[in-house]
């Protein structure tokens, strides 16, 4: 595959990943702190909607199992969700002046179109490269590649919003952010839609059962492998913002600490693809999850103020993230036999809500954990229990992901053998 293809490819990762950020982060702060809406219903009606948006993911795939039957059935599917994910982002920043519980229907319809589309558009991308080739080490390349225009996308949602709203203020800041984010889909669309390679088609016969689709003991493992892992990402994400504030008073510079984290990211990326044709999928992501672990423990040792050590923190820490968002997709992927590549867009879905999954199980461990341990927000005194928290509950997620994958790594060979035969002339 060329690197025009990829690069074709990889170009709507960049403002799928750009929405993330609004969506899960910005979104919440711009209604309750902007718009004055009441915390509490304001955390009701984002949770009920995440509620769907995680429920539908198997759904969608499924959907998008049965579309790649149908001639065209993915571009169609694509440019309608990415019609509505336009048209409901532009609606969650540009909400009408009305009352409270006005603000709210409105939030929750906003977010329904934006959940739903996003997830139909991502769920079809990324079985989309899953099937464009069937050498282990390609499907490596096509991820990485995806993932590093993803990269970019968050970086971009994250500085962008911050100037424009500095500038004009939330309401002006955040329109003129979603505007600017249509059109950077449009054009990612297009270029995907136009340049990419076209994936393999649809096995013939009906769709698996679930039961069949799950049967293979290397997909059950590795979903639970990526539970593991993405919690553990997800848990320092949850807490670096309390952790720079309150621990180490940094506050002021979080922006450009976030920014050297993702650009950390970006640049390993390639080197954790050429490790992984060397030695293996499992043994890069075993190596880059002993660099985030150091990373994280160094974090213990980190004095309040000290921008270099915190600075090498995010550095490395960063860098780990190119594998962990590279590899473990490639790994499922490669998971996927051939007897079982019709429901390949059904193994997306449920890796999709796996990974919302895992974004709850963060905050639902991390926050009330800190909290038990006497950590008050706002009070860098008590910092202390944040800072063992953030360190060392990563790490041990990180352990059991290691013990999950060594156990799936027997069948996922074998499934690796399997597709490598398959694809011989």
């Amino acid at each position: 595959m060329t690197r025009r293809g990829l690069a074709a490819y990889a170009a709507l990762g960049l403002p799928l990943a750009m929405a993330m950020l609004p969506i899960y982060m910005i979104s919440p702060k711009f209604y309750g702190d902007s718009l004055g809406v009441d915390l509490a219903a304001l955390g009701a009606v984002l949770f009920l909607v995440r509620l769907l948006d995680t429920a539908q993911d198997p759904l969608i795939g499924r959907l998008v199992d049965f579309l790649h039957r149908r001639k065209s059935g993915w571009t169609s599917l694509v440019v309608v969700a990415g019609v509505a994910l336009s048209g409901g982002f532009v609606m969650l920043f540009h909400p009408p002046a009305w009352s409270e519980r006005g603000l709210l229907v409105w939030l929750a319809l906003s977010l329904a179109v934006v959940y739903t589309a996003h997830s139909l558009v991502s769920v079809c991308y990324l079985t989309w490269g899953a099937r464009l080739t069937d050498d282990p080490a390609g499907r490596t390349r096509v991820t990485a590649w995806r993932e590093a225009f993803g990269l970019a996308g968050v970086v971009f949602a994250s500085v962008l919003p911050a100037a424009w709203v500095s500038d004009s203020g939330p309401r002006a800041g955040y329109g003129q952010f979603a505007w600017v984010f249509v059109g950077v889909l449009a054009v990612g669309l297009l270029v995907t839609l136009w340049g990419a390679p076209r994936p393999s088609p649809a096995p013939a016969g009906a769709l698996e059962r679930w039961r069949e689709a799950l049967a293979p003991t290397a997909i059950r493992r590795l979903l639970w492998f990526y539970l593991f892992n993405a919690t553990s990402v997800a848990v320092p994400a949850t807490l670096v913002l309390f952790v720079m504030d309150d621990a180490l008073g940094l506050q002021e510079d979080a922006g450009l600490f976030l920014g050297l984290y993702f650009l950390a990211g970006m640049i390993a990326l390639p080197g954790w693809v050429a490790l992984s044709d060397r030695i293996g999928k499992e043994r890069a992501w075993l190596s880059g999850a002993l660099l985030a672990s150091c990373a994280l423990l160094l974090t213990a040792w980190t004095e309040p103020g000290d921008v270099t050590r915190w600075a090498i923190v995010c550095l490395l820490s960063g860098a780990a993230l190119g594998a962990d968002v590279a590899l473990p997709p490639a790994m499922l992927a490669d998971a996927i036999g051939p007897a079982h590549r019709k429901s390949t867009g059904l193994y997306f879905g449920l890796w999709a809500l796996v990974g919302k999954l895992s974004l709850a199980l963060a905050a639902g461990l991390a926050l009330p954990l800190v909290r038990f341990l006497g950590y008050q927000p706002g009070d860098a005194t008590t910092s202390d229990p944040l800072t063992v928290v953030y360190s060392f509950l990563p790490v041990a997620l990180k352990v059991a992901a290691a013990v999950a994958l060594w156990s799936l790594r027997r069948p996922l060979t074998l499934s690796c053998a399997a597709s490598r035969t398959r694809s011989l002339p």
